[in-house]
């Protein structure tokens, strides 16, 4: 499956638990949605992960991507410490010079 350079840095990057480098994959003035919560540019985006990838070590295997203009939609397992696992959750990302502009996590 072929993934555009910036997914593909999303999901190295998740599953290495780099926040940092994860952070860089999206916009100054991005926003996150996921478990009902809303994050809000880098460093709100960088705080999540870090608590994300501390509480719950997951790992994602895409399984389909789709793409339509600069939205976008990867579908991946995601294997971790938390109820469940491993869940296929839907990535719904909007994407801007490269970069994600917008992230909601569906499942």
């Amino acid at each position: 499956m072929e993934l555009p350079k910036v997914v593909e840095r999303f999901v190295e990057t998740q599953n290495n638990y780099d926040s940092k480098a994860y952070t860089e994959c999206f916009t100054e003035s991005a926003i996150v949605h996921d478990e009902g919560k809303v994050h809000t540019g880098k460093d709100e985006i960088r705080q999540w992960i870090e608590h994300a990838n501390e509480a719950y070590q997951s790992s994602m295997e895409p399984l389909k991507y789709e793409e339509s203009g600069s939205n976008g939609v990867l579908t991946a397992r995601v294997s971790g410490k938390f109820p469940g696992s491993p869940i296929v959750l839907q990535f719904h990302l909007g994407l801007m010079n490269d970069l994600i502009d917008s992230l909601k996590v569906t499942g």
